[in-house]
């Protein structure tokens, strides 16, 4: 079903990077410090936090209007008819910069009943409005605003990072932030909420590689339906130390940057893909959706959501095209269908599940069992 659209807007340098830290600021900045090393990272990366919830189609819901006035200006209501507000992210264009990318909200908690929701963008002054669905079962999904972003890295500028919005009601409640680093730089200290103990990589990818294959599930989910995610550890270079995660270190654990895109593939299928370590003995790591056995060259076992995993079935998994097309030292997978390219890269979807579930601990690392 389609959800309704609420508004196109164009943000301009202004919009506060509110993505490097668990704590919002309103001071209306994008900061594009010096790094500690006294260079600015090159690589940088794209992120979306993804919500679930009820879509609601457009007939259901008003479109949005914008709300003249001011933030001292007194609600109707003395209630926060908003308890949690959860931002996704959706990339329209095939660039990474510039690009057009949809930010949806999935409004909780709601009271029975029509809500009439005022909210903007943190970082610019105009509200903006939205009527929730009459049955709503306590939340719904809306679009809330078309953001075009570009940026020339040549210039002095530190171009956009991060959105995040606020609503108008007494708790002034704020989403999660989607951060986005493809059109604007990071500094190298600027911090991606922390972890509470080491995270670190084994020879079958371990619970760094589980965390990472988590954040890629959590970017897409909620827009592509998928339903696990895998990842090698080829690409990662850095462990994750206990305590606040900079830039730095998630640039340092995922240089490369791939977009996190999703493919359908069958269940016997996937299996032959997992049947074979590469050169190194390394395993494709799952996320906490999918566990498998390996044993004898064979996949043994595999579960989905606990349920075991039948050769007929079609699963959606995301994943990045470099490891789809048979690179890194495993087999190209056979079979398989392109049916979701709006995801973020991995790097950016790193940042924000560290920030969204800060503190992070460390996985079991026991998702894939070699016998």
């Amino acid at each position: 079903m389609n959800v309704p659209l609420i508004g196109r807007t164009e943000l301009s340098v202004g919009v506060a990077n509110v993505c490097s830290s668990l704590s919002s600021s309103t001071d209306g900045k994008t900061v594009g410090l010096p790094s500690r090393a006294g260079r600015r990272i090159g690589w940088l990366a794209g992120v979306a936090v993804l919500a679930t919830g009820a879509f609601v189609p457009a007939a259901q819901a008003a479109p949005g209007r914008s709300f003249s006035g001011t933030a001292s200006t007194p609600l109707a209501s003395a209630e926060n008819p908003v308890q949690k507000l959860t931002l996704s992210f959706e990339r329209t264009t095939a660039s990474k910069c510039p690009l057009t990318f949809k930010v949806y909200g999935t409004f909780e908690g709601l009271p029975p009943g029509l809500q009439l929701i005022q909210y903007r963008i943190v970082g610019t002054e105009q509200w903006k409005s939205i009527k929730s669905p009459i049955q709503h079962n306590g939340s719904f999904t809306a679009l809330l605003a078309t953001l075009d972003w570009e940026w020339d890295p040549e210039t002095p500028t530190p171009g956009q990072t991060s959105v995040q919005i606020e609503l108008r009601q007494p708790d002034g409640l704020r989403s999660n932030t989607l951060c986005y680093f493809e059109c604007g730089i990071a500094d190298a200290d600027d911090t991606f909420g922390e972890t509470s103990e080491p995270i670190v990589r084994t020879p079958s990818g371990g619970p760094l590689a589980e965390l990472v294959a988590d954040a890629n599930l959590d970017a897409v989910q909620a827009r592509s339906g998928a339903e696990a995610a895998l990842v090698s550890r080829y690409g990662f270079h850095l462990d994750l130390d206990a305590g606040p995660v900079t830039y730095e270190e998630v640039f340092a654990t995922l240089p490369a940057g791939f977009a996190v895109d999703v493919w359908a593939i069958t269940g016997a299928a996937l299996k032959s893909v997992l049947a074979y370590p590469n050169a190194q003995g390394w395993v494709l790591t799952p996320s906490s959706s999918l566990r498998y056995t390996l044993e004898g060259g064979a996949v043994t076992e595999m579960t989905l959501n606990g349920v075991p995993v039948a050769d007929d079935q079609v699963i959606k998994i995301a994943a990045n095209y470099v490891l789809v097309g048979g690179y890194e030292g495993f087999p190209r997978w056979p079979g398989v269908t392109n049916v979701y390219r709006g995801g973020p890269d991995d790097r950016g979807a790193l940042a924000t599940y560290l920030v969204k579930n800060s503190p992070v601990s460390a996985p079991a690392g026991d998702r894939v069992t070699v016998r």
